[in-house]
């Protein structure tokens, strides 16, 4: 079963959760960034733009998940974001080094570039957002890059990417291990809209949307050469 047909059944959290990105998972899909990997034509500098901002990103994405797993009420979900943060990690170590040797760079020089508007805009959001709220604040926050970054890997995978480079990428979030690894999560998500008051669902919706437009922007960064402007 894919990620994307997985616990959104009518009436359930991740059926609202969905239903209220629709538009913005569309933008994303239609952005020249996405079209880019799929044809091959992605600059390869904006590519390393992307790169080294998720670098810095996956760093503070791991410790939102630490806090994630120090707030779960269940020894299980407990352990499963303590393995989420650390997969989150290895990523930036593993697969980030392999891009970066393409770039002729190492992770030392990639971390010492500065992190830019959108990456520092996203992750203070992000941790703002976990540290500051409850377990079901914090999981709205976090979802979005499980959730989307699985759909669009299930989306291009079929497609993949003449670019071997691209096609890696790809392949990393279309595979079946990190699709079911959003599966838990989204599991997780609707049991907690079980439980949760109006209020809180409310939040989350609203935390959930917004580190949906950080996810289209942080791709809109790396099309456009984001930089600082003073």
């Amino acid at each position: 079963m894919s990620a994307s047909h997985t616990a959104e059944q009518p009436g359930s959290l991740t059926a609202e959760l969905w239903a209220a990105i629709a538009p913005i998972y569309a933008e994303i899909l239609d952005h020249p960034f996405i079209a880019g990997l799929t044809d091959g034509s992605l600059p390869r500098e904006a590519f390393r733009h992307f790169v080294i901002q998720d670098s810095h990103y996956l760093r503070d994405y791991a410790r939102a998940l630490a806090v994630c797993a120090a707030k779960a009420p269940g020894e299980q979900d407990v352990r499963a974001f303590a393995d989420d943060a650390i997969g989150a990690l290895a990523a930036e170590q593993g697969m980030h080094a392999e891009f970066l040797d393409v770039f002729g760079e190492t992770a030392a020089e990639a971390a010492a570039e500065p992190v830019l508007p959108t990456t520092r805009a996203y992750t203070s959001y992000l941790l703002a957002t976990v540290y500051g709220g409850s377990f079901a604040d914090a999981v709205g926050a976090v979802l979005p890059c499980y959730w989307i970054y699985a759909r669009v890997g299930e989306q291009l995978l079929a497609q993949s990417s003449p670019d071997p480079l691209y096609a890696k990428w790809i392949t990393t979030y279309g595979d079946e291990a990190f699709q079911s690894v959003v599966r838990r999560v989204l599991a997780l998500t609707d049991r907690l809209g079980e439980e949760i008051s109006p209020a809180e669902r409310r939040r989350m919706v609203e935390h959930f949307t917004t580190t949906s437009r950080y996810e289209w922007m942080f791709w809109d960064a790396a099309w456009r050469a984001e930089s600082w402007p003073v």
